[in-house]
């Protein structure tokens, strides 16, 4: 439990959720929120010369997002506090 509580500043948005209200909040932030920048990453990535640096940005995003849902997930069912 403690490795948890040092992942709290780098997810701030699924440790706060408590009702469905806010799993629906937290999850929308999550999946909006990577897909608006992985648009975006996606459109960088085509650039020739540092195309791959964005593209490893991208997937790191989106692991970030997948990490956040998961956590966002386990603290509604109360897995995790």
């Amino acid at each position: 439990m403690e490795q948890l509580n040092k992942l709290k500043p780098f997810f701030p948005f699924s440790f706060r959720v408590g009702d469905l209200t806010e799993l629906i909040i937290s999850l929308a932030i999550y999946l909006i929120g990577g897909a608006i920048c992985g648009l975006i990453i996606g459109f960088l990535a085509s650039i020739p010369i540092i195309g791959f640096l964005f593209g490893l940005v991208g997937g790191l995003l989106g692991l970030y997002s997948l990490i956040g849902i998961i956590l966002s997930v386990l603290v509604f069912l109360k897995v995790v506090k």
